[in-house]
């Protein structure tokens, strides 16, 4: 059925600027934007429903790039640790819990529902290495209409016993779980994770890259997040130029649509092959800081036009809102400032664009109000925040920065409107 929103309407076409319509609307049919105007008349409205929003905000749904769902109990806890040990003392032990199918559900149940309450309707996902539980995530999705890439993560060298798999088991049970959910355009897709360098044998990535060059399947991963992380790499694979090649050799570098949380300390060869084979940054502040990374070089990646999206990475970060990693982008970009006044810091526009119509790439046309995107969006009720009649810009820019999801009164997907899902 055709239907009409009116709100105040804002979203980014551009990287630089907003387009905002007081008043606007949206035209919607068959979970697709055919329409965007000030004005009704202008748009074919016969036999629509118009649904008004009043004074609401109207605004692309978030997207979380990168985010380790069986990680979720952990938010907030042993943040003074760097990435090693934190893998090794906290988060390998709670993803070993996994292989029990019930504390999956619980967790998982919760995990999805706080996305719904953040306003994140689509995310790419590390899963564990547990099949059963991974499918369990992946049905978890669907039953709630939500959009997501889900990863059963691969790995069988420098982990716990529990979480070590065979080259022939990863490669069996991703294959079930592709037969199954790689459905062409479902919501929730399956994608090739090898979690990282070090915990993948050469033959496990290799498998991998096989993998997704055979189901033309995306790939996920983490690179230059961590100096210790980049010097041990270059210890287990000598004759890889930088980490990114690494991958690249095992055809996991953007030979199919790919996306590398963190990319903290990526710049020469690595950031020129990132660029050449279009590998999409998940940038992720809260991460980086807290596990003492470092500060990814957002700008210059802008500038290289490597694509960029945004991510929670809980547990390494401690917020699942891709509102608040807005924020924390911005800031990280000022600090860059700080040292080099050349790389001008991020705008709200750019960083906003950066949460939606970038990082939509990766599910297809998503993050945009564009004629013949998916329509993603959040109602936005900020009537207690809008105490002094701002202008829409800076009512949008107050939530990002003070608002929360109390604020956020309905989310949609793909034109659906997706209710609060069951714990």
């Amino acid at each position: 059925m055709k239907k009409i929103y009116r709100a105040n309407i804002l979203f980014t076409k551009e990287r630089t600027s907003f387009e905002v319509l007081e008043h606007g609307y949206v035209a919607v049919e068959d979970g697709l934007v055919t329409g965007v105007a000030s004005d009704l008349k202008t748009l074919d409205s016969e036999g629509a429903e118009v649904v008004d929003f009043g004074d609401s905000l109207l605004i692309p749904a978030m997207n979380d790039v990168h985010v380790h769902a069986p990680q979720y109990r952990n938010q907030g806890i042993a943040m003074d640790l760097e990435l090693l040990p934190w893998l090794q003392n906290y988060t390998f032990p709670e993803e070993s819990k996994y292989v029990d199918t019930a504390y999956a559900e619980r967790m998982y149940r919760r995990f999805v529902r706080d996305l719904w309450r953040f306003g994140t309707m689509r995310a790419t996902v590390f899963a564990t290495v547990h099949k059963d539980s991974t499918r369990l995530l992946m049905n978890l999705f669907k039953e709630t209409g939500m959009g997501a890439q889900v990863g059963k993560v691969d790995m069988n060298r420098n982990c716990p016993d529990a979480l070590c798999e065979t080259v022939d088991d990863a490669i069996k049970d991703n294959e079930e779980l592709i037969a199954e959910f790689n459905k062409p355009d479902g919501l929730v897709r399956p994608i090739i994770t090898p979690r990282f360098i070090p915990s993948c044998t050469p033959e496990l990535l290799q498998a991998c890259g096989e993998l997704a060059k055979k189901y033309n399947l995306p790939v996920q991963s983490h690179l230059s997040e961590n100096m210790s992380e980049i010097a041990w790499v270059a210890e287990l694979e000598p004759e890889s130029r930088h980490y990114g090649d690494a991958y690249n050799r095992y055809g996991l570098f953007g030979q199919t649509p790919t996306v590398m949380a963190h990319c903290v300390w990526t710049d020469g060869e690595e950031l020129e092959m990132m660029k050449k084979n279009r590998v999409m940054v998940a940038h992720c502040p809260t991460s980086n800081f807290n596990l003492g990374s470092g500060m990814s070089p957002i700008r210059t990646f802008l500038e290289e036009d490597v694509p960029v999206g945004l991510g929670s990475d809980i547990s390494g970060g401690h917020d699942l809102s891709i509102f608040k990693m807005i924020v924390y982008a911005i800031q990280v970009s000022k600090m860059h400032w700080q040292r080099n006044r050349e790389k001008a810091f991020l705008t709200l526009p750019e960083a906003f664009w950066i949460a939606t119509k970038s990082a939509g790439r990766l599910y297809g046309k998503v993050g945009s109000f564009e004629p013949g995107y998916e329509f993603d969006a959040l109602v936005i009720d900020d009537s207690d925040l809008n105490f002094d009649h701002y202008s829409l810009m800076h009512r949008l820019e107050r939530y990002i920065y003070m608002g929360d999801d109390r604020q956020i009164t309905h989310r949609f997907c793909r034109g659906q409107e997706i209710a609060e899902p069951k714990v």
